[in-house]
């Protein structure tokens, strides 16, 4: 049986769009706001404006809420929000996967929204919402079950305290959406996501990370001090069900990692085009019709990484067509974000060194694209959290049977 992995029309319709703005609206100010962390990108506001044109339209799911959002009964097979979206910020991050992820509107809590919400708070928060996801505390990195901010039932009211550190956006989002325990004692299936406006009584913008890359993205460190919300303000079901565990809250992963992967897929791409003029303007032959070993070693290289590039672009396309057809995908989008993290990271520090002073210079931005390469293997779950949750659901084991 033949296998079509051609995208059918309306998708070449995201890339074709989200490529044009990428590559006028992104790259010529990329080098730019690299240089002056902490201000925010005037021009994404025009790049919102047409994101949200242009989802009016329905005719391109965006990094959104309503990206992610239940739709309609669907076919048997199905290409809609979850492939448009994913195929959208895999272009915007062949652009500039910083600039991509302080889009208004297009923040990865909007993602973790959509997987956990209702259709009546998702139809309550509207579209105007901006959200970062804040997850991470000083007392853990990668194991999520060790949320220690709380989260207290007060009549009408949820009370939360506790502080999130390493948060995406978390300065300019208009909400934050706060992992938080409604009972310690409980353990991991209290967890529960809340939605908090950032310009709340309560919530403080503690400080700004200077970090390695991503750098027109800024990461904030947040405290929240008896900050109340209402009730409705807990995204999804407010039952703690011990039976299921963790795996209410962790489905948020199940959409966010296939995006997180996209923007890897984007940022490996930009290098491996920009290696290629590279290697061509110095005379090195790339042939698809000799082997490797009949090849010179830049090429050999070349056809490596970009052989692994395919592999983790497929595994990104397989996840979102999965989760666009209810199909179980936890086990296939830990694949796809673990694979494209690593081939991103190799392939633009692998781009650095074969174009040598250019590479490792300003001249070019294969050395940016290096350095914000390194967050798409660390956030919504490291490399080896990765490979953990696949061994987990290959041999059926629990987090408590295999650590």
């Amino acid at each position: 049986m033949a296998i079509n992995l051609e995208l059918p029309k309306k998708l070449e319709a995201v890339i074709e769009k989200a490529h044009q703005g990428a590559a006028e609206m992104l790259r010529p100010i990329s080098r730019k706001w690299d240089l002056r962390e902490h201000e925010y990108p005037v021009e994404l506001d025009t790049l919102a404006t047409l994101f949200e044109g242009i989802s009016q339209a329905n005719a391109i799911a965006f990094a959104g809420a309503e990206a992610f959002a239940a739709g309609e009964a669907k076919e048997s097979n199905h290409n809609g929000a979850n492939m448009s979206a994913v195929l959208n910020v895999m272009e915007i991050s062949w652009g500039d996967v910083a600039l991509m992820l302080s889009v208004p509107r297009q923040g990865l809590g909007n993602a973790a929204i959509s997987s956990v919400a209702t259709r009546e708070q998702l139809d309550e928060l509207g579209k105007d919402v901006w959200a970062a996801m804040a997850i991470t505390e000083p007392g853990f990195g990668s194991d999520s079950a060790a949320v220690t901010t709380t989260a207290k039932l007060d009549g009408d009211e949820y009370v939360i305290n506790g502080e999130k550190i390493y948060v995406t956006a978390g300065s300019r989002a208009t909400h934050i959406v706060v992992w938080a325990t409604l009972d310690k004692s409980l353990g991991r299936a209290a967890i529960k996501s809340f939605i908090v406006p950032r310009e709340h009584p309560g919530v403080t913008v503690e400080r700004l990370e200077d970090k390695l890359g991503i750098k027109a993205s800024d990461t904030a460190a947040i405290r929240f001090e008896n900050a109340r919300i209402p009730k409705e303000n807990l995204l999804g079901s407010p039952e703690i069900q011990v039976e299921k565990g963790f795996a209410g809250v962790m489905e948020t992963f199940d959409n966010t990692r296939p995006v997180v992967a996209a923007m890897a897929v984007g940022i490996a791409r930009a290098a491996l085009e920009e290696l290629r003029k590279t290697l061509t303007s110095a005379g090195v032959e790339i042939s698809y019709d000799k082997p490797a070993h009949a090849q010179s070693a830049p090429a050999a290289e070349f056809l490596r990484m970009e052989s692994d590039w395919e592999s983790a672009y497929l595994l990104m396309v397989r996840s979102a067509w999965q989760a666009d057809n209810n199909i179980p995908n936890s086990k296939e989008a830990s694949m796809g974000k673990a694979k494209a993290g690593r081939v991103a990271s190799d392939i633009t520090l692998k781009a650095v060194e074969l174009a040598g002073t250019v590479g490792y210079s300003e001249q070019s931005l294969l050395e940016k694209w290096a350095r914000d390469s390194k967050i798409l293997d660390i956030f919504e779950g490291t490399q080896q959290i990765q490979q953990l949750v696949v061994a987990r659901r290959l041999l059926g084991l629990s987090s408590a049977e295999l650590k």
